[in-house]
Formats: structure tokens, sequence, C-alpha cells
């Protein structure tokens, strides 16, 4: 199937992958992201033989829409709004409807995945919910104030957790940013510890490199997880 779009609701989103998936891979994207789609879907058939429907779903307000709650400016002037609960009860919502236009299959497993603050939405979502098969969060905002904290007393559901970061992230003047390095492998030690299937990967560079590639490869491993 060719790139398609879908429109649910207010949202107009890009559907990649397959009629009949196994995976309904499911990512909150903003324009850099949806720029990158292509690119990313194309990695993604790379690396998996396994038949997906991967959904891009546009984020209007980036820092609001998925930010689990609400946050003074971490750098400039936009704080953070907690608008995640808001977003997630639309994504439950959507999930029904894109499994039936898409024939899904009836058991078909859902990843929830994305890049930056979106890989945050993605992990604070597992521990909301058990609907979740794994999530792909590649270089997620986990220097996000209070999200260790939360996550240590909610603990993530999910039985796959892809993680990643780029090696040069938690390099920053910004304190609160850099405690992303930190935040991350204590989350793929805890996760460990209670015997998720998890995997924390280091990629080369800092935060804005190649986030369409990252992306897929955090989807890709999920899938092809054998644990």
């Amino acid at each position: 199937m060719d790139n398609r779009v879908l429109q649910i609701q207010n949202r107009t989103c890009n559907v990649y992958g397959t009629v009949g998936a196994e995976y309904l891979l499911l990512q909150m994207a903003n324009e850099h992201d949806l720029a990158g789609m292509e690119r990313e879907a194309e990695a993604l058939r790379r690396q998996t033989a396994r038949p997906f429907l991967l959904v891009a779903v546009p984020v209007e307000n980036w820092n609001d829409d998925l930010s689990p709650w609400s946050a003074p400016p971490a750098w400039g002037r936009q704080g953070f709004g907690g608008r995640a609960g808001d977003t997630l009860a639309w994504l439950e919502q959507a999930v029904p409807g894109i499994r039936r236009q898409y024939s899904v299959k009836e058991d078909g497993k859902v990843v929830l995945g994305g890049y930056s603050l979106a890989g945050l939405f993605a992990l604070w979502a597992a521990t909301q919910t058990d609907t979740l098969y794994g999530v792909a969060a590649a270089s997620p905002s986990v220097w996000f104030p209070g999200w260790s904290e939360y996550e240590a007393a909610h603990p993530i559901r999910a039985q796959h957790v892809y993680l990643s970061l780029g090696d040069r992230e938690e390099h920053t003047k910004n304190q609160t940013m850099a405690a992303v390095g930190d935040n991350i492998r204590a989350l793929h030690s805890a996760l460990t510890r209670r015997g998720t299937d998890c995997t924390l990967e280091w990629n080369a560079g800092g935060h804005f490199k190649d986030a369409d590639l990252r992306t897929a490869r955090a989807f890709a491993w999920t899938m092809e997880s054998k644990k």
C-alpha cells in the first residue's frame, strides 16, 4: 500500500504499510517528523519483513499536547501545558476505526512510538494503559521534570520497550535537559529489573540528527524482539 491520507475527526493522518497488518504503529508527529515519514517508512521496510501499518498523527501544539503535566519552559519562553491525557483519549477513540478501515488483525499488536517529546508521551501512555504491546521511544525527553519519580510510582506496563539517545545529548549547558542521560540509564535499569523486554541504544551525535531513521529503528526493534 502506498502512502495514504486518513482523516480522523480534525486530524489528517499519514498512513504507510500494509492492509491486514500484524502490527499497528502509532506515532505522534510534528511538521519536521511528517516531512521525514517517507524515509522513515522505507527504512522500516528494510529492517523488518513483518507486515505493519504506520500511522503518523499530527500534533497541533507539541509542548502542550504531549506533556503529561504542566511544567515551566526548559528553553525559550514556551512552557508545557500538560494535555497528554486529552491526546491519549483521542488516540484510544481513533484506534478501533483505524483497525476496521485497514483490516488490522484482531490480535494485531499496537506499538506507540515517537521522537523527543513524542517518545516521552509514548512512555507515559504506557503507564496509563495495558493495551500497548510495545513502546518505541527514540531520544525521549526523559529529562522532563518529575518524570522519573512518576514512572517509579506508576510503572510502564508495555511488554517491550525500546530506548535510545544520542551520545552527545546529555552534554549540554541546560541543566534540566542534561539530566536526560542519567534518567534514561535509570529507566532502562528499572525496566530490566522488572523483567520488561527492554534495550537502550546509543546513537552517534546530538538530538537533532536522523530523527526519522532513529524512530524507524525503534519501531523495528519492537516488532522484531523475540523475548
